[in-house]
């Protein structure tokens, strides 16, 4: 196997490091954030951070890189407290990926990269029409991460709007049906592919197992 350790990663070269690090945890889920700020000037971002923090309450999160002055999503979610995560499918992931260049403020990526906004049940923050799963998402708490400038930025889901077919009956999202991808480092999209589905594991049945073997 390949070693690098903390000495040999610090040495490397940037772009490398980079895209090793962004990269060594594998297949990450990739969502549209929208948002807009209270002049109506609405904005799209693609993130990879999106995280489950809770179900009880409902509460989502992702992480925020170090403030600049194109983080209009961060600027538009503290100035207005609410915003829409929508995950991306096969259709739009190229769409999709155009929102991670650096556009002026005044330019709205659904109109530059070929996406609509949507606007459902008097929610303040634009949906992406082209989504299957959407999230409403309202703003309550963000976290800073002292050790490289990011934060984590807490919202508590307000609304889910999943297609009929994208959800079975206990709950469950099916990621074929709703075309789900995932990203590997910055540019590496791919498809997921359900193996099995497993039951929920309990230590007794576990240990009942090891005995009868």
């Amino acid at each position: 196997m390949i070693h690098f350790d903390i000495k040999k990663i610090d040495s490397l070269e940037k772009s490398f490091r980079s895209n090793l690090i962004n990269s060594i945890h594998g297949v990450k889920p990739v969502n549209l954030i929208g948002t807009k700020n209270n002049e109506n000037l609405e904005n799209l971002a693609i993130f990879s951070s999106v995280i489950h923090l809770g179900a009880d309450p409902a509460l989502i999160g992702f992480i925020q890189r170090p403030l600049t002055e194109f983080s209009h999503t961060y600027k538009n979610i503290i100035e207005t407290g609410f915003y829409t995560i929508n995950q991306v499918n096969k259709s739009i992931f190229k769409e999709a990926h155009l929102t991670s260049a650096r556009f002026e403020r005044q330019i709205s990526e659904f109109e530059i990269c070929n996406l609509k906004s949507e606007y459902k049940i008097d929610f303040f923050a634009p949906f992406v029409k082209e989504c299957f799963v959407q999230i409403g998402v309202k703003y309550v708490q963000e976290i800073p991460i002292e050790l490289n400038g990011t934060r984590l930025i807490i919202g508590e889901i307000q609304h889910i709007f999943i297609q009929e077919n994208g959800i079975d009956i206990e709950g469950n999202l099916n990621p074929k049906e709703n075309q789900s991808v995932g990203v590997n480092g910055l540019e590496s999209y791919f498809e997921y592919a359900e193996l099995e589905k497993l039951p929920y594991a309990k230590a007794n049945n576990i240990l009942n197992q090891q005995k009868i073997k």
